[in-house]
């Protein structure tokens, strides 16, 4: 029976070197279980990081995106304007005519030489409106001679036309614009129809 509570003894007598082994183990746990916290810690603040930058550069890249919108009516009456000018009627202006006014007084200028004023003030006005939107990376496309996209195009009409693969854009008659890689205004326009 003495062997017996040898044993016993040996097998619950804590000795220091065996409570600081524990202990030991313990804290190598702990300290592996810390270690293994503050990586995934600082990687999910890494990627909170990454998030918020990219969330931030999207906001500020798509912040004008509805006044950018709003512009692009004044862009179109620009061009709408321009394009109500004939070229024959402004090469006119360059041109002598013998029914010119007397140019004798300061202010005597035709109404070809006005027309002509007008429209290249329209135009300049035009051009500064389009690079200025350009620096914000809103930039136009025309799709003419393009296939039909559905994501990036608006079909107004459809036509046969001999000769052109069906589902080709004919016509653009509203230009499209991007704002980065993001779509702002679809284009308008016509579509080659299918015959068969």
């Amino acid at each position: 029976m003495d062997a017996e509570q040898e044993v016993e003894t040996d097998k619950t007598e804590i000795t220091p070197e065996t409570e600081l082994l524990k202990t030991i183990k313990a804290k190598e746990a702990e300290t592996t279980d810390l270690k293994s916290r503050l990586q995934y810690l600082q990687a999910d603040f890494l990627n909170l990081q990454r998030n918020a930058s990219r969330e931030k550069e999207q906001q500020r890249d798509f912040a004008i995106t509805r006044f950018a919108g709003d512009l692009l009516e004044t862009v179109d009456v620009l061009a709408l304007a321009l394009k109500s000018v004939p070229e024959s009627v402004l090469a006119q202006v360059d041109s002598p005519s013998s029914d010119s006014p007397d140019s004798s007084s300061p202010n005597s200028k035709s109404v070809q030489t006005y027309l002509k004023e007008l429209h290249q003030g329209v135009d300049m006005t035009h051009r500064l409106l389009l690079s200025t939107l350009f620096k914000y990376h809103v930039k136009p496309f025309d799709p003419t001679g393009d296939k039909f996209d559905p994501n990036h195009h608006e079909a107004l009409y459809q036509a046969p036309i001999p000769g052109k693969e069906p589902g080709t854009v004919i016509e653009c008659q509203k230009t499209g614009y991007m704002i980065k890689d993001r779509l702002l205004r679809a284009a308008q326009v016509g579509v080659v129809q299918d015959t068969s």
